[in-house]
């Protein structure tokens, strides 16, 4: 399949992923959500080293602002009030880090102090405690603490359009009421997140698949497009970075590319909510992550599919949402099934065992759209063009500073027709800045392939692949 790609004059690997696109990019962030498997099991680490392993470039965590603040903290935009407790958070992050793979984290949920004793899913009294929460752990994991990663996406709440997970849905009259709660509480969490690490890329919505959009029955929802609808009706100006979106199938074992009655979103529904989200929001562009979907297996689960159509459908799927220019992030949910958790999506069985070619069709899918060598458009006749390589890993050892050394390459046709070398400090974000040759310049019509051997102060060796072109 023909992809075309994003525009960026002086690269930067990652925010081109966060910048607004008008045709399809080559690369997309795809992962895993399972906090138990990443963050509570004895063999957590080994299954975070075995997600790297299928290729999975992203983890997704939820993190629960009422167990993370069981108490109200002494000082809550304290990175490091001793009422937090985040030592899982903690430790996730680092592993990922330490497998060379980003982190997206969810904060949902309000602590009883800040909702007058209320369920988790009612929102607190003062939006400012969510905004002084957000910042604290936005500052926990914004890079400028030894031994605290940097965690470069966020997104806000889970689920929202649900009653489950923010309440109440409508009033007694049968009015809506979650959008207009929603959309201060995205506005608290962003404020808080950027003040707490500017270069974080924060994700609202984190909508369900489907909903009624009726107050009556017992589980009052709001369809996913109604609901964003007047979300930006309470605040058409709500500053976010992409809208992260659950496009999970009406029934386990429809395909990926069904299409379900609008506003209800799956996959195939997608093109028209980014259209309706632009003029909604009056932007020109909204990035979309999808940060949940999967299909369950039988015999696991009486509804879901055999393994091998689990298989295709991890392909079908990952393609699908590939092949839109706005889709930044894919997300399956979840890596192995547990106890704990009753989903049974995984493509391991609770026992470890691999479901059938699953975990191949996840690594071979998720293969071609590695962001960490990504592809860069340069202007016609640039010559020594600044780009920016992902050392994530480098992170994991060394503090923001440490001099990263580094052999360049680049080829064209497949001929080598520069090389050198040079050292660049480790930036906080987990990148090194290079600045290559392209003798003659970017010519119209060329591919060049930029390789980057790259050695860190422990000796730990980090190879990176840029495919450049023209943009004109």
């Amino acid at each position: 399949m023909r992809r075309a790609v994003r525009l960026v004059i002086a690269l930067s690997v990652l925010a081109a992923f966060a910048a607004p696109a008008a045709v399809a990019a080559e690369r997309m962030w795809v992962g895993f959500h399972d906090d138990p498997s990443f963050r509570w099991v004895g063999e957590r680490r080994e299954r975070v080293a075995s997600a790297a392993s299928s290729n999975a470039t992203v983890l997704r965590l939820l993190v629960q602002w009422n167990l993370a603040a069981k108490k109200r903290p002494a000082t809550a935009t304290n990175p490091f009030d001793p009422t937090y407790e985040l030592d899982d958070v903690d430790e996730a992050v680092r592993s990922a880090q330490e497998n060379d793979q980003e982190v997206i984290l969810t904060i949902s949920g309000t602590p009883r102090w800040a909702n007058g004793g209320k369920n988790p899913n009612v929102a607190p009294r003062r939006m400012a405690d969510f905004q002084n929460f957000s910042r604290a752990i936005a500052s926990r994991y914004s890079g400028r603490f030894t031994g605290y990663p940097f965690v470069r996406f966020w997104s806000v709440w889970n689920e929202p359009n649900l009653q489950l997970f923010l309440s109440p849905q409508f009033d007694a009259r049968g009015r809506s009421l979650a959008p207009k709660t929603y959309a201060k509480l995205a506005a608290a969490a962003y404020a808080g997140i950027k003040a707490g690490s500017p270069r974080a890329q924060v994700a609202v919505g984190e909508t369900s698949a489907r909903g009624s959009d009726k107050a009556a029955g017992l589980r009052p929802t709001h369809s996913p497009g109604k609901f964003a609808e007047l979300v930006a009706k309470a605040n058409p100006r709500l500053r976010f970075d992409a809208w992260s979106h659950h496009p999970y199938p009406s029934v386990p074992t429809a395909r990926p590319s069904q299409v379900v009655k609008w506003p209800n979103v799956s996959l195939a529904s997608l093109p028209r909510f980014n259209t309706s989200l632009k003029k909604w929001f009056k932007r020109k562009s909204v990035p979309i992550w999808v940060t949940e979907y999967g299909h369950q297996t039988r015999p696991e689960d009486s509804l879901g599919v055999p393994y091998a159509l689990q298989s295709a459908y991890i392909q079908q799927s990952i393609s699908l949402a590939a092949r839109y220019p706005f889709v930044n992030m894919f997300i399956w949910f979840v890596f192995q099934d547990d106890q704990g958790q009753p989903w049974e999506s995984g493509i391991y069985t609770r026992g470890g065992a691999p479901k059938g070619s699953s975990p191949a069709r996840f690594s071979s899918s998720a293969r071609p759209f590695d962001p960490r060598n990504d592809l860069v458009l340069l202007r016609r006749g640039t010559l020594t063009p600044l780009l920016s390589i992902y050392t994530r890993q480098y992170c994991a050892t060394n503090a923001a500073g440490a001099p990263i050394g580094m052999t360049w390459r680049v080829f064209r046709a497949g001929r080598l027709t520069d090389v050198g070398q040079q050292t660049a400090p480790l930036r906080a974000d987990c990148t090194i800045a290079a600045r290559i040759r392209i003798t003659g310049g970017v010519q119209r019509g060329a591919t060049y392939t930029a390789t980057f051997e790259t050695n860190g102060p422990n000796g730990v060796l980090l190879n990176r692949r840029l495919t450049i072109r023209a943009s004109s």
